[in-house]
């Protein structure tokens, strides 16, 4: 049998650093391993700092390779304003450029596989895939509309409506309609009938989070002793997480001062959370820039917890921070403010650490004092969460999983 050929289509690739940027080229070397063509499109990186990075700065288009997976870069309009129609320029200009060169540049293909979101991006996936005769994919990674109306981040009754039927109409004209979660699957299964959907975890480089290959040279060289209690934050800096619970929680720790609370990360936020942060005077919150991902292991093994923290909402139910993955490679435990999913997966099911209220910062005060003075539990919680995520969230066996089901529905269609 040939080798399918898959063009993923997306907004965010590395060398940006995020989730899905992680997600979606990890999966794309292990597809490759597993005897499939994989090329990408997506746009000049710029993500977050909404700045286009350097070599890429004045740019229409530019083909290149990063570890060996051919790479069609295309025009985006990129602004730091927040406001609707900077964002939307934002997100237009990419699905109109990645449908030009698109069109001109790529070879025909047997699949098409469109993250979303944004779900904009889904009018390129569509043509794209009638003109190249290629099957679509819409990988779901964050449900939209929904999320952005009960984020209170997009509040036009019309642009939602229009967005919503959008979404509907790119679900059914799909092959396959893959979801991040549980909770994206079954909620699309139940708003459009006959869907093929797939559940496509988040995972995690077993090999590459490993706690055996950590110097620890990270406290020392930032000034932390080795009695210190330290609880990590590291991901974008934004206003779902609702990271002021941190600043209120180590205020209410602040006479533990062992006990330390360290944010990595940029965002939107950031400059609010540091000015909070002095406003309350204290010097048990520690904020870093946002590093590489080959540094990030070392600052992840430097901690002894990790804080997993998303705003009290009903949709976040369903959600899965993919932060989480890679804290549990390295044998750290977590701190989970989310209720629904990830907290039957991680907590009941995994036992791999202890859940606080979201948006209640003393309860998440409670739960890192907790395990501060519980060193037996922390590493009990520890090894419980590398053999966890071993077991049920490793890339390789998702990456086999999703090659299975695509074998098999592609011999279907004959």
């Amino acid at each position: 049998m040939r080798a399918l050929k898959i063009l993923i289509l997306t907004q965010y690739y590395p060398p940006e650093v995020g989730a899905p940027q992680n997600r979606l080229h990890e999966l794309a070397l292990r597809l490759i391993k597993k005897g499939f063509e994989i090329e990408v499109i997506t746009a000049m990186p710029n993500y977050p700092e909404m700045e286009i990075h350097s070599g890429y700065k004045n740019k229409r288009y530019i083909f290149e390779h990063i570890d060996g997976i051919p790479i069609h870069r295309t025009f985006i309009y990129v602004s730091k304003s927040k406001k609707i129609i900077p964002r939307l320029l934002n997100y237009f200009s990419f699905v109109f450029s990645s449908l030009w060169y698109g069109l001109i540049k790529l070879n025909k293909n047997d699949i098409l596989l469109c993250e979303s979101p944004p779900l904009f991006l889904g009018i390129s996936a569509y043509l794209l895939s009638r003109f190249k005769k290629a099957k679509l994919i819409m990988n779901i990674s964050d449900l939209w509309p929904e999320s952005a109306e009960k984020l209170g981040l997009v509040k036009n009754k019309f642009l939602l409506k229009s967005t919503e039927k959008l979404e509907l109409f790119l679900y059914r004209k799909s092959w396959i309609v893959t979801g991040q979660t549980n909770g994206i699957v079954e909620n699309i299964k139940a708003r459009v009938r006959n869907v093929n959907a797939f559940w496509l975890p988040n995972g995690v480089d077993l090999d590459y989070y490993n706690p055996q290959n950590i110097l620890g040279q990270w406290r020392k060289i930032n000034g932390f002793d080795e009695t210190d209690f330290i609880a990590l934050y590291a991901g974008i800096l934004g206003h779902a997480q609702g990271l002021e619970i941190i600043i209120n929680a180590a205020n209410s720790l602040k006479d533990n001062t062992n006990i330390k609370w360290v944010i990595v990360g940029t965002g939107p936020e950031k400059q609010k959370l540091i000015d909070y942060k002095a406003e309350l005077k204290l010097e048990n919150v520690f904020f870093f820039d946002a590093v590489s991902k080959i540094e990030m292991p070392a600052i992840i093994a430097a901690a002894d917890v990790a804080v997993i923290p998303l705003k009290r909402l009903e949709l976040f139910k369903g959600a899965i921070p993919s932060k989480i993955f890679e804290s549990l490679a390295m044998k750290k435990p977590i701190l989970l403010g989310v209720e629904g999913e990830a907290k039957e997966i991680f907590i009941s099911k995994g036992k791999c650490g202890l859940a606080f209220i979201p948006e209640d910062a003393q309860s998440l005060a409670d739960a890192a004092y907790s395990l501060s003075i519980q060193p037996d539990l922390l590493e009990q919680l520890g090894l419980q969460a590398r053999k966890y995520v071993s077991e049920v969230f490793d890339r390789d066996k998702i990456a086999t999983r999703l090659a299975v089901f695509l074998n098999e529905e592609w011999n279907k269609k004959k």
